[in-house]
C-alpha cells in the first residue's frame, strides 16, 4: 500500500495517525510496532536534501575563500604597481592631478584586472561545459539524473558584478597608498 499526502502536509507527521487507523481497523494491539512496516520516502528525501544543502554550503565557503585569495593577490599586484609608478604618480600630482583622479586610476586598473581574470574563467568554464555536453550527446541520458548542464545568463551577470566589487575592494588599499604619495618625495625616488 502506498500513501501520499497533499502539498500542505508532510507524510512523516501523519504516519502515527495512519498507523493508529490501520491498527483499529485490523484489530492490532496499539502498542505492537512490528505489525505494520513502513518506508518513508520523505525521510530519505530529507537526508539527501540535507546532504545537498551541506555541499552547497561547503561550495559557497570554498568559493568565498577563493575569491578572497584572488582579492588579496590582485591587491598585492596593485601595491607593486603603485610602488613602481611612484615617480609617475608624483609627476601627475605635481601637474595638478587630484587625489580622486589618482585613486580612480588605480581602482580602474584593479577592476580591469579582476574582470579580465574573471572573464577568462567564464570562458574556460564555458569550454568545459561544451566538452561535457558533447560527451553527454554520445551517451544515453534517459536514466541519468541530469543532462545538458548550463549556466544561466543571470549567473554570469551576477559573477560580473561580484568581479567589479572584488576589483574595487582589491584596489582600495593600493589607491589609498597612491594618494598619500607626496609629489616632492615621489620625484626624488628613482
Amino acid at each position: 500500500m502506498s500513501i501520499t499526502a497533499d502539498d500542505d502536509h508532510i507524510i512523516t507527521d501523519l504516519q502515527d495517525e495512519i498507523f493508529s487507523v490501520i491498527k483499529k481497523r485490523h484489530k492490532i494491539h496499539p502498542d505492537d510496532t512490528r505489525a505494520i512496516g513502513s518506508f518513508d520516502l520523505y525521510q530519505q528525501f530529507s537526508k539527501i536534501n540535507g546532504l545537498v544543502l551541506t555541499l552547497n554550503a561547503v561550495a559557497y565557503f570554498v568559493g568565498i575563500l577563493v575569491l578572497l585569495s584572488g582579492i588579496i593577490g590582485i591587491s598585492n599586484i596593485m601595491l607593486i604597481v603603485v610602488k613602481e609608478r611612484t615617480n609617475e604618480i608624483g609627476v601627475r600630482r605635481a601637474l595638478g592631478a587630484t587625489p580622486w583622479q589618482i585613486r580612480s586610476q588605480v581602482l580602474l586598473e584593479s577592476v580591469f584586472l579582476t574582470i579580465m581574470a574573471g572573464m577568462a574563467g567564464i570562458v574556460f568554464a564555458t569550454g568545459v561545459l561544451w566538452v561535457v555536453n558533447r560527451m553527454l550527446d554520445q551517451v544515453d541520458t534517459e536514466n541519468m539524473m541530469f543532462a545538458n548542464p548550463t549556466v544561466g545568463l543571470g549567473a554570469i551577470v551576477a559573477a560580473l558584478l561580484i568581479l567589479v566589487v572584488s576589483g574595487l575592494m582589491a584596489g582600495f588599499i593600493p589607491a589609498q597608498n597612491a594618494i598619500r604619495i607626496k609629489p616632492v618625495e615621489a620625484l626624488r625616488t628613482e
